[in-house]
């Protein structure tokens, strides 16, 4: 269990975000044509997965929208936005917002996900939610980095995170 924030307020996670070093479990999650993509879809491919509440907050929307815009620069490397969102929600964000070089992931059919990588949110104001994170997985889906955002209304830090990618 993990202690994040949440405009102050403590909330826990259900379990622990992989440390560095550690083999990630495997991930299932459906896109916004209902495609289930799962771990196996990104072998040997380098994969940020940016994790947050729902793309209808600011601090989400300005975190998709930063990986998207580094995202093209980055070799063997793509990046899942991944939420509870229903992926027809990721789906009109993303095309009212033009963005084309993340994938949004919804983790909606995932229980698996949230428990395995602790990122389920289980009190507080948003429980049954993901904490805001990031995890970075090498092509061998080793972590490289992970960063739990301890207050969920701030950004995480993407330099930290894109620099183990350059």
């Amino acid at each position: 269990m993990e202690t994040v924030y949440f405009k102050g307020i403590p909330c826990h996670t259900y379990g622990d975000v992989p440390a560095v070093g550690d083999k990630a479990a495997c991930y299932n999650f459906v896109t916004p044509e209902l495609k289930e993509i799962s771990c196996n879809d990104f072998k040997g491919k380098r994969v940020v997965l940016n994790v947050f509440p729902s793309l209808d907050t600011p601090v989400c929307a300005a975190s998709v929208r930063r990986f998207n815009q580094e995202a093209s620069s980055l070799e063997n490397t793509v990046v899942l936005c991944v939420s509870m969102d229903l992926p027809f929600a990721a789906a009109r964000f993303c095309t009212a917002e033009g963005l084309k070089d993340v994938v949004p992931a919804s983790a909606f059919r995932s229980p698996m996900f949230a428990e395995k990588y602790g990122l389920e949110l289980v009190d507080g104001p948003l429980a049954g939610l993901l904490a805001r994170a990031v995890i970075v997985l090498d092509g061998d889906r080793k972590v490289i980095y992970r960063e739990l955002v301890e207050e969920i209304t701030n950004e995480p830090d993407y330099e930290a995170a894109l620099s183990v990618l350059r």
